[in-house]
């Protein structure tokens, strides 16, 4: 059987504080749209960028600033189906294929949630454990992958 669904080419960045490797702290932030709904920054890839490329663009539009240090990349892409409640009233995709970046915050990077479109209204830095009590519920399974990758490759 033939799988139709679109799914919208995605970059997501797992942002650790400044405090890094001293102390893991994961930054999240509330959509402005979607209230209750906390998530890591990320955002589709325009044509003829590279994941690398729009991981800095998003950076920029969502928290203001992309100074920040790559400490790895996950090695797959991730797909996930958007809840019946978001799918298609967002986008016109079913849901995002996602390449996911964990990044460190340099000492001077100054976070600014009031860009341009402000995506975001609130955020916060918080410990693996409220990660997963914060996050919206559609991306837990996801980022639980995408996290234990990291632990298991001794990035956290």
């Amino acid at each position: 059987m033939k799988n139709n669904k679109s799914y919208r080419p995605n970059v997501a960045a797992v942002v650790l504080s400044s405090n890094y490797p001293n102390k893991c702290e994961f930054f999240v932030a509330q959509r402005t749209d979607i209230k209750g709904a906390w998530q890591f920054p990320q955002g589709g890839i325009d044509e003829g960028e590279t994941p690398l490329v729009a991981l800095y663009r998003e950076l920029r539009e969502e928290i203001g600033t992309d100074g920040v240090e790559i400490i790895a990349e996950y090695p797959d892409w991730i797909k996930y189906d958007f809840p019946a409640s978001v799918s298609k009233k967002l986008y016109p995709f079913d849901g995002q294929e996602q390449k996911y970046f964990l990044v460190r915050l340099k000492n001077n990077a100054l976070i600014d949630i009031q860009t341009a479109i402000p995506e975001f209204d609130q955020y916060q830095f918080v410990t693996y454990k409220e990660l997963f009590e914060k996050v919206t519920h559609f991306k837990r399974q996801v980022y639980k992958q995408v996290i234990d990758y990291f632990k298991k490759e001794g990035y956290l």
